[in-house]
C-alpha cells in the first residue's frame, strides 16, 4: 500500500471510529439515565436490550459502510487492506468509548457509581469476611482504570472479529480473475 492509501485508511478509520465511539457513548449515557428513572425494571431491561441491539447493529453497519467506502476510494485495496482499515476503526472506536467510560466513572458520574458500589457492598456484606470487604473497598478507586482497560480490550477484539468477517467480501473477489483461456 502506498502512502496515500495509508493516509486514506487512517482518515476513514478515524471518522468511522469516532462515529462508532460516539454511538456507543451515547448508548452508555442513555442506559445510565434510564436506570435512574422510575420506570419498571422490566421496561428498563427491554428498552436496554433494544438499545444494545440497535447500537451493535448500527456499529456493524457503519463498519461495513466505511470498509466499502475505503475499497471504492482505493482501487488497489484488497481484502487485507480492508481488514487493516477495519482494525484501525476498531482501535480508534475502542479508544473513544473507553475514554468516555473512564471519564464517566472517574468524573462525570462518580457519585452514581459510588452509590451503586455501596448498594452492592451492603447486599454482599453478610457473605464477605473483613479482608474481602477491605479489598473490595480499595478496588473502588481503581474501577475507572479497570473499566478503561477492559472496555478497550473488549471493543478492540469485537471490532477486529467483525472486521475479519466483513473484509472477506470487501472488495468482492472475482473468481475468474486468474483464468486465462488457452491461446491457440
Amino acid at each position: 500500500m502506498d502512502s496515500n492509501a495509508k493516509k486514506m485508511l487512517w482518515n476513514m478509520a478515524g471518522t468511522a471510529g469516532l462515529l462508532m465511539g460516539l454511538i456507543s457513548t451515547a448508548s452508555m449515557f442513555i442506559e445510565q439515565a434510564m436506570s435512574t428513572t422510575q420506570m419498571p425494571a422490566f421496561a428498563v431491561s427491554v428498552i436496554g436490550f433494544i438499545l444494545w441491539a440497535a447500537e451493535t447493529g448500527g456499529c456493524i453497519y457503519l463498519m461495513q459502510l466505511y470498509m466499502k467506502k475505503f475499497a471504492a476510494a482505493c482501487p488497489e485495496a484488497d481484502n487485507r487492506a480492508t481488514f487493516r482499515m477495519g482494525m484501525a476503526t476498531a482501535l480508534l472506536s475502542a479508544l473513544v468509548y473507553s475514554a468516555a467510560s473512564f471519564a464517566n466513572m472517574a468524573f462525570i458520574s462518580a457519585d452514581y457509581y459510588a452509590e451503586q458500589f455501596d448498594m452492592m457492598m451492603q447486599q454482599m456484606a453478610p457473605m464477605m469476611d473483613s479482608n474481602t470487604a477491605t479489598v473490595m473497598d480499595n478496588m473502588l478507586s481503581s474501577m475507572p482504570q479497570i473499566t478503561f482497560i477492559s472496555n478497550l480490550i473488549y471493543c478492540f477484539l469485537f471490532g477486529t472479529v467483525v472486521s475479519a468477517i466483513l473484509s472477506r467480501n470487501i472488495p468482492s473477489r472475482d473468481p475468474f480473475a486468474d483464468y486465462k483461456p488457452d491461446q491457440q
